[in-house]
């Protein structure tokens, strides 16, 4: 059984794709996006999973990719394609050569013509293959920067990609227009730029006279991208908060466990987001707890210091989480959700006050 999520970053339209054995719970991570490591990270713990490694499909010039951060936090490898000339890989992929992940593989398989590293990854079984820039959705990656070429790229993808079954997959590494999949069949026959009758000519044509502007992050993406993802100090993009222990979720949250909470009551503010009955029943508050109902959080907001970090807590955890990113929106960025609420809080035994016996 194969473990599958397709990850979006919206900033940049970029695709992420986590590939794995379910059996042995190995997993690869094809173009990671610096900025969502922690999404992702989140992911790969929950669900229990060793990421072996990290490919790229190219050198990017829309993103950082998340390779070395992920290096850092979780041990995996950095692969990337022999002819990229990037820095700083653990292993330098050549057409032909496997990935291998539990019982299952990647095939690698050269594509160069967007960029002059740029290379498709083929499921072993051949009912997926990844192809970063090479071919998108009815599109083709850009050709004119980074050793781009339109009729290396053509030839690319008639010889590596389209040959493959008709009902084979493609997850490509961008959609600006939402859509995530598509498959061979579909790519040979309405491919505006490549399919059907179209001539290396044609598609050439097509291209040379795309007339797009670079990149917006260009000039920043393609020197970290070609370390490997690796920022130098002036471009440091990680900003995680560093005001407690915190834990990131795959939903988007920063939780905090109860008992450093209790530890540190006079360093934090307490924001309890049930409602009165709730607040004042038998499961009674932390101490010093401030009251605001989630339904009435936003009309609130500037009844609340921001001096000191703040925790927010419910029953569970599940309406204090959508109180946390209330504040975040709002501006707040030191919040952070308090684990299972106070149902964690009472069965960890810690201090309450107006609880009944």
């Amino acid at each position: 059984m194969l473990i599958f999520r397709q990850l979006l970053d919206p900033q940049s339209s970029t695709y992420t794709y986590l590939i794995g054995d379910a059996e042995s719970h190995q997993v690869v991570l094809i173009d990671p996006v610096f900025e969502q490591v922690g999404r992702d990270t989140a992911l790969i713990g929950e669900l229990g999973l060793e990421l072996l490694c990290t490919l790229d499909t190219h050198v990017h010039a829309d993103h950082v990719t998340g390779a070395w951060l992920l290096k850092e936090r979780l041990g995996s490898q950095i692969f990337i394609a022999k002819q990229s000339g990037a820095k700083g890989a653990d292993r330098y992929l050549e057409h032909g050569e496997h990935v291998e992940f539990g019982k299952r593989y990647l095939e690698v398989r050269a594509t160069p013509g967007h960029t002059a590293g740029c290379v498709t990854y083929v499921l072993d079984d051949k009912s997926r293959t990844f192809t970063g820039d090479a071919l998108l959705i009815r599109g083709a990656g850009r050709t004119d920067f980074q050793q781009g070429n339109p009729g290396i790229l053509y030839r690319s993808v008639h010889s590596q990609i389209f040959t493959l079954p008709a009902s084979c997959l493609i997850y490509p590494g961008h959609d600006y227009r939402g859509l995530t999949v598509t498959s061979v069949a579909e790519e040979r026959q309405f491919n505006p730029r490549l399919g059907g009758a179209i001539s290396e000519n044609d598609f050439a044509g097509y291209m040379n006279n795309l007339g797009l502007g670079h990149p917006k992050q260009m000039e920043f993406a393609v020197p970290a991208n070609l370390n490997c993802g690796r920022p130098d100090e002036t471009q440091l993009l990680d900003s995680e908060p560093d005001w407690a222990p915190l834990h990131y979720t795959f939903a988007g949250i920063w939780e905090i466990q109860p008992r450093w909470v209790e530890e540190h009551l006079e360093d934090v503010k307490i924001l309890d987001v049930r409602e009165l009955e709730e607040f004042d029943g038998p499961l009674g508050h932390i101490p010093g707890a401030n009251h605001i109902p989630l339904g009435s959080l936003k009309e609130r907001l500037d009844e609340i210091s921001k001096e000191q970090p703040i925790v927010t807590i419910c029953r569970a955890g599940g309406r204090s989480a959508r109180a946390s990113l209330i504040l975040q929106q709002a501006g707040l960025s030191n919040v952070a959700n308090l684990a299972g609420g106070i149902l964690r809080w009472r069965a960890e035994n810690l201090t309450v006050v107006g609880a009944a016996d």
